[in-house]
């Protein structure tokens, strides 16, 4: 099932787009090619049922599977061994991807209590990060079953080789930057 962010994208914003950046050829236009959800679970390491916990509700806050993410190296302070589950991640691609962005854009940011909007700031590649400090905001969670409030990341790969490129693609989603940060 199409999503209505990628029919937005491939109806209006690919031809817009294609225009105000003054691009060669319409397959430089840049697009989202997938998006990352991960949240860290430091308590894993005390307490393996946590991660099983978070697993389930990222599940339902992505539509789709999670993997858990292991500890690549052992650190003897943090009483962490080399392949204990020490987070949960998942990537979106397609329509579940659009889904999911839709969902952020329209939903999610504006449920976060005292909402400024998001900074512009990229990370040189086209790529952009949003840290959301609680995901009670987001409509899955059920706050009967979770036991404490945690951070996500979201990352957004976009195809885009300058920030600029990817920042158009962004405002032409609605993505709320913040306003007294203009590009």
């Amino acid at each position: 099932m199409k999503s209505r962010l990628e029919d937005i994208y491939k109806t209006t914003v690919r031809a817009e787009l294609f225009k105000e950046l003054g691009l060669q050829n319409i397959m430089q236009v840049p697009r989202i090619n997938k998006i990352v959800l991960n949240v860290g679970v430091k308590e894993a390491v005390s307490d393996s049922k946590a991660v099983v916990m978070v697993k389930e509700i990222l599940d339902q806050i992505a539509g789709q599977s999670s993997a858990k993410s292991l500890a690549k190296k052992s650190i003897a302070s943090f009483k962490l061994r080399q392949g204990m589950p020490i987070g949960v991640m998942v990537t979106l691609r397609k329509s579940n991807m659009y889904h999911f962005l839709d969902k952020l854009i329209n939903i999610v940011l504006p449920a976060v209590r005292d909402f400024q909007g998001v900074r512009p700031t990229f990370d040189g590649n086209g790529g952009y990060n949003i840290g959301i400090k609680d995901w009670m905001v987001f409509p899955e969670v059920d706050y009967d079953k979770v036991d404490r409030t945690r951070g996500m990341n979201i990352t957004i790969h976009t195809s885009a080789e300058k920030d600029e490129h990817a920042y158009a693609l962004l405002k032409k989603f609605k993505m709320p930057f913040q306003q007294d940060q203009k590009r």
